[in-house]
């Protein structure tokens, strides 16, 4: 119960300390008046009550004696309760305890307890936290009590929540990155396609899409080829977020060649995705977890998609993935040939006739 009264008028305050003063002069009564039956006298057999079910017949037995006992002292139990604990109205019991209090008594004895262990580890770096076992048992303790309901239990992720355990970086993979993101959060917007690209254009895109990454026999070449003029060019123009070979931009759309989906990678995922757009967003812990907290938790995360405590080039940059990269380097081989087998070019000079006059200079050069 909060310490400031949500009551408007003492006419309610008075309202429900009466409701629970007359409740209790119920229950007293209501046990009071069922204690009259007496136990027969000894010999004598109980009498029934004259109720009778299918030829059982139930006894006029009082009431037991210990449970009797048992009424009354709960009775005496709650009117105890509600004199040293918030319950009648506007009073405040005599403890003058609040939930608010309770919850703040119990963060200061936490601080106390483990504030030393925080302070040790802030004063490291991430790379140098995540190598330490009590740090990496803390950072799961923070990871399974505010994370796993969106990154699953081994933070490997599920449909629209991204894995953690690899090297796919949206927003960067490096410590500040990973600080950054759970300090602020993100929101991730991909705007939905279906109105403008229609039906047949969005089937082309997404072959385009899947012929980055997957085997041909997973998609239609024909589509394909008619997608890759959408994704690079009106009214699409898809490269402005995921690159002008898919390999994505950061902060602005992922890597579409490396085979990692968030949302699924099948031909009727990535369809839906085209048509309806994606919205995503990760919650800002600033203000909720403290700054020892999240460099806890950023060790942690850090160190599971970096088991050997070394940076990854993925960390910064977007790799292209295996069949993109090599249709990339044959492209540029393709390309190095193509200038090599050119004609050299022939000087001017070279190219005049033998009769030409020499050229006279301006007047008044030096």
């Amino acid at each position: 119960m909060n310490t400031t009264s949500h009551f408007t008028s003492n006419f309610w305050n008075y309202y429900i300390i009466g409701i629970i003063v007359i409740s209790f002069i119920a229950l007293i009564w209501l046990l009071l008046s069922q204690n009259k039956v007496k136990a027969p006298p000894k010999g004598e057999d109980v009498k029934t009550t004259g109720h009778d079910w299918d030829g059982i017949e139930e006894y006029n037995n009082p009431m037991p004696r210990w449970w009797f006992y048992l009424y009354i002292l709960t009775w005496l139990f709650g009117i105890g309760y509600l004199a040293l604990y918030p319950g009648l109205g506007d009073f405040k019991g005599l403890r003058n305890w609040t939930s608010v209090g309770e919850y703040q008594a119990e963060v200061e004895a936490a601080q106390k307890e483990y504030g030393a262990i925080y302070a040790k580890y802030a004063k490291m770096s991430v790379e140098d936290t995540a190598k330490q076992a009590e740090a990496r048992t803390i950072g799961k303790n923070l990871f399974d009590t505010y994370c796993i309901q969106c990154h699953g239990s081994d933070a490997k992720g599920s449909r629209g929540f991204p894995n953690l355990t690899d090297t796919d970086w949206l927003y960067g993979g490096t410590p500040d990155k990973i600080h950054e993101t759970i300090t602020k959060g993100r929101t991730g917007i991909m705007k939905s396609w279906g109105p403008e690209l229609g039906e047949e254009g969005v089937k082309d895109v997404a072959n385009y899409v899947l012929s980055l990454s997957k085997p041909e026999e997973q998609y239609d070449p024909l589509r394909a080829e008619r997608g890759k003029v959408l994704f690079n060019g009106p009214p699409a123009n898809c490269f402005t977020c995921h690159g002008d070979k898919g390999q994505g931009v950061r902060g602005l759309g992922p890597n579409l060649t490396d085979n990692v989906w968030l949302w699924g990678g099948t031909q009727k995922a990535i369809i839906e995705t085209i048509t309806n757009g994606r919205h995503n967003q990760m919650p800002a812990w600033e203000g909720f977890l403290d700054k020892d907290k999240i460099h806890l938790l950023t060790a942690y995360v850090w160190g599971l998609s970096h088991p050997d405590g070394k940076a990854a080039k993925t960390d910064t940059e977007n790799v292209l993935g295996e069949k993109a990269a090599k249709a990339a380097a044959a492209a540029a081989a393709e390309a190095a040939a193509a200038k090599k087998a050119e004609p050299a070019p022939v000087s001017a000079a070279a190219s005049a006739p033998s009769s030409a006059p020499a050229e006279t200079p301006a007047s008044g050069s030096k």
